[in-house]
Formats: C-alpha cells, structure tokens, sequence
C-alpha cells in the first residue's frame, strides 16, 4: 500500500515536466491545422508554450494556459516567440476549476497540447477531488475513487475542442489497460474521428515511475459520425518524432474502440490474433475462469507485519496456539503445490510464515506473554488504523477461512495458480480460490499455458514496475482450458516449474497437452503465444533495471 506521507512533493504535485523533443513533436500535430486558440490546461513552467510559440504560423493568436503554482505560471507567461510577442494568457488556478465554472465565458479551441498532472485521487486535496467528480458528472461518465487527476483533464480538455480540432498529450500508458479510465476510454470513442497512441520502449520520465504514451486525438467534425478508430504504434527511439506524426496514422490497422468492452489492451494484436482469441471464446472446452472457479481476496489483516510473524517471535511471546501456517508473497512459495515441507522451509529459513488469529478471546484472558505482543501492537497505534480502527476488538482479524488454491496478485512473467496441501491462510497478497467442479490440482494444472497468459495480459494491469496484477474481476474473465478430465501429475509440473530457467519453453510444453488437443494447429498454438511473449516484452520493458525481483 502507498502512504502519502511517504511520496515525494513532486509526485503529489504530478510535476514530470515534458522535454523539448516530446513538446515540439506534440505541437508541430497540434498545429499543422493552423489552429487561432490552443490550450494548454497544465503548462508547467510553459515547455509546451515555448514550442507553440517558436513553431506556430501568423494563424495563432493565443495559447491560454492554466498553472497553479504561481512561480511556474509566472515563468510561462513570459514566453515569447521568435519576434518576442507574448501570445499568451495563463490563468493561474485549478484547470477543473476554470473548466466547471469560467470555461463557458471563453471561446472553445482548435487544438489543446499538455502534459497534465499524474496524481492518484487519494493524494488530490478534497476540493480537487469534488472537482473531477464534477467533471465525470457534467458528461454522464461513471466515476470512481480510483481515478487519477490526469483522467477528468483530458476529458475536459476533449469537450473543449471545437470539431475537427486536435488533442496532443503525454499520459499515462495505464490509459489503456486501467479500469478507472474505462470512462476516458469510452469518451474518446465517442467523440473522435480517429485515436493514436504512440507507445514508447523506453520510460521517457524515469522518476515518476510511470510508464507514458503519447495520445493524438482528432475530434469528429460537426457533419460527420465517421470514425476510423483505435490505432496503436510502436516507437523504438526518440529520433521517430523528428518524423510527421502522420506517418505514425498511415501505417497498420485501427480498430473499433467503441465496440471493445473495457481495455484497449486488444489493439496490440493483429487482426487475424484477435479473430483467433474471438473463436476460442466460442470455443466449448475452453471457460472463463469465473464460471470453473470463484475468486475470493486473501485475509485482510490491516498491520502485516504484526499477525504475519517468524517463529522467533512466536516463541518469545507464547503465540503458538494462536500461530497457524501461512504463505502470500512470491519468496513464500517456489512452485505450483504449497506443502508442509515448503512451510518447514520458509520457518527454517526465519520468513514470517505464521498468521496470527486471535479468533474468540478478550484481550484478558490472554496469558501475560500474549497481551504483552497485543501492548507492542498498541504501542505502534495500531488500532488507529482504518482496518484494525472498524472491527472490536482491533486484533480480532475477521474472515478466515482456507481455500485449497492461491494465486499471488502479482507475477513477473505471467500468473500462476498454487495448490493449497498445507492448509495455509493467505494474506491479501494472493487471492483464495475454490473450484466449482473438478479437482484443486486439475485446476492449476490447466492453468499453466499460453492462452491463459495471454488473457492475463489482455485482462490485467501494470505500473512502472513492470509488474502483471490482476484483481478478482480480472482473474474471473481469464480464459482456460477446462478439458483436463484427469488428474494430471501436477508434482511432475510442480518439480519441472520450480528447477526450470525457462519459463517460456514450459508454457509451450503445456500448449501441447492443453490446447492441441482441443483442436489448435501448431501455428494456432504458436501464434497465442507469440501474442503473450510481445505483451510480456513491452509491459516489462519500461523500467527493466527497476522492476521488482518477483519470481515467476
């Protein structure tokens, strides 16, 4: 969990200013119409004005921006052009709320060019909070606590444009694959004649950790509904955008992205891999996860460090029979089977290895050594805490249960099912499964293969780690092949996955048990997982050198 005390002043401001390069491409796209008005709703210290300025023709007659910080605002409205006018107006104050309550006095714009701020909801002050409420509100969009203050900007930005004008912008790469801007996505559908997304392979601002895309946007014109539709591109290097952006919509194919129901990750497939995956939907031995399995978050314990503890801490205070096994991070389990001798292995090894359940007692019934750990806990100002704060009492950890399959929230290559044989509890860190037919061990067998990976990475969602998560309603739409009608010897796979350095061959081996017979050619098969490895390549490419050492 992310603690904002923790972030740094410039990430809770989302101050990751863009480079000359970016601006100047952006702005040549943004004003090859020969706009009069641009706005630039988040200008910084005014990098993007300074390209507006040095490359716009006699056609502009103002670039109006918005800044809050007053030092920046300041230093950008004193940009000039090459004859040292100032064809700039910055209002300093909160873009939304310019956009809510002024923007109706002010002419719309031809073109809007920016970078806005990366900042999660939770770290925006309560009245910018209500202010992108407001946003989503005005356009009818569902709106969650999820969102990022870079979503309601480029949707109020959007509905700023006169028709047929241009939105040029640096955002996150979450944009397509995030479900709190499925509502951005949706309206972007809507309202353009065309969409690109320009994908780097290199992480263009390395401190905000976020991996970006560039958005080129053309608005629909006011007598047509036409639009071509979704494109994304590639870019290998930075010298690309000494090139038209033109060139960059000229090339591939576009797709609906209205028609696409949630993600926008489908846009990375060729056509003929998004006709092979449509067909293995309809296919009758192959499932949505959701319908052979429910999926169930772990124990939510709201202080890990207190009730997920190693012996040695167990043995100073006498918790042995309030200490049950557990497992929940990718170091706890090395395979696809979870057993007493892995759980001798993590306690031998000093892991925190057991969960605390204080389950039915009151704090004095407890021997002394105990209410002595509960005092450590206190001590901490636990019961402070919003999760330990709700429940009486604050150690009295609610829903425990065991489930005999795991699956850890996070993977590095790709998801991995665990089969539950030591009766551990998991933390929120992994996810508590049952199947609703057939065996625990079938099911995790199955779920080793291309197909299943490649749904993930449709389904799932990265940050600047380069990290897969997926969360319930994610893992539920995850495809799988539900023909293993005997139990396959998962101990053989389990023994192979845990020795093996390479993963990818293994995922092929499985695509001959699983999904050959099923009907899939050998092309089919190594189609599916060619698809998954170039996913797996681009969301792990953006901070190789930072991702997290997260074992597959």
């Amino acid at each position: 969990m992310n603690f904002m005390a923790l972030e740094s002043a410039q990430k809770l401001r989302g101050g990751f200013y863009t480079d000359a390069d970016i601006a100047d491409f952006l702005s040549r796209w943004a004003l090859a119409k020969n706009p009069r008005r641009v706005l630039e709703p988040s200008c910084g210290d005014g990098m993007f004005i300074s390209s507006l300025t040095r490359l716009a023709g006699s056609s502009l007659r103002e670039i109006f921006a918005c800044e809050m910080d007053t030092a920046e605002a300041a230093k950008a409205a004193n940009r000039t052009d090459k004859t040292g006018r100032r064809r700039t107006t910055v209002h300093c104050g909160d873009f939304l709320r310019w956009f809510l309550f002024r923007s109706g006095n002010e002419e719309k714009f031809e073109a809007v060019v920016g970078n806005p701020p990366f900042i999660r909801y939770q770290y925006l002050p309560n009245e910018q909070q209500l202010l992108a409420e407001k946003v989503f509100a005005r356009f009818g969009l569902p709106f969650t606590k999820h969102t990022n203050a870079w979503v309601p900007f480029v949707i109020a930005s959007l509905s700023l444009l006169e028709p047929g004008g241009r939105l040029a912008m640096v955002i996150p790469a979450e944009i397509l694959h995030i479900p709190h801007a499925q509502s951005l996505r949706r309206y972007l559908a809507q309202q353009c004649s065309r969409v690109l997304i320009l994908d780097p392979d290199e992480l263009w601002f390395e401190n905000s950790l976020q991996g970006t895309v560039l958005l080129l946007a053309e608005k629909k014109e006011a007598s047509s509904n036409r639009s071509h539709g979704v494109a994304i591109r590639r870019v290998e290097a930075r010298a690309e955008l000494r090139d038209s952006a033109e060139v960059f919509f000229t090339e591939g194919d576009y797709i609906n992205g209205a028609s696409i129901q949630g993600k926008w990750m489908p846009v990375f497939l060729s056509a003929r891999e998004r006709a092979l995956l449509e067909s293995l939907r309809e296919h009758k031995s192959i499932s949505e996860f959701g319908d052979v399995a429910s999926v169930d978050v772990g124990i939510v314990t709201g202080a890990n460090k207190f009730f997920l503890v190693p012996d040695a801490v167990v043995a100073e205070y006498g918790l042995w029979p309030w200490a049950h096994p557990m497992f929940g991070r990718s170091d706890h389990v090395e395979g696809m089977v979870y057993d007493l001798e892995d759980h001798a292995a993590n306690r031998e090894a000093g892991l925190p290895a057991n969960f605390l359940w204080f389950d039915d007692q009151q704090e004095s019934a407890f021997p002394a050594a105990v209410r002595r750990y509960l005092k450590t806990g206190e001590a901490e100002a636990l019961p402070q805490r919003y999760k330990c704060r709700v429940r009486s009492p604050w150690f009295r950890v609610p829903s425990v249960y065991l489930a005999p399959v795991a699956m850890l929230k996070r993977a590095h290559h790709f998801p991995r099912l665990v089969l539950n044989k030591a009766s551990a509890y998991t933390t929120d860190t992994a996810y508590r499964i049952r199947p609703l037919c057939g065996s625990g061990a079938s099911l995790v067998y199955a779920f080793l293969n291309s197909l299943t990976s490649l749904s993930a990475e449709l389904e799932g969602r990265h940050y600047g780690g380069g990290v897969l998560e997926l969360v319930p309603s994610e893992i539920e739409r995850l495809l799988v092949p539900t023909s293993v009608a005997i139990e396959r010897d998962l101990r053989r796979l389990d023994s192979h996955f845990r020795k093996t350095n390479d993963p990818f061959a293994m995922l092929r081996e499985q695509d001959q048990v699983l999904l050959r017979p099923l009907g899939l050619t050998a092309q089919d098969c190594e189609q599916i997982h060619d698809a998954w490895n170039r996913l797996r390549q681009r969301r792990q490419r953006v901070s190789s050198t930072k991702a997290q050492e997260i074992s597959i």
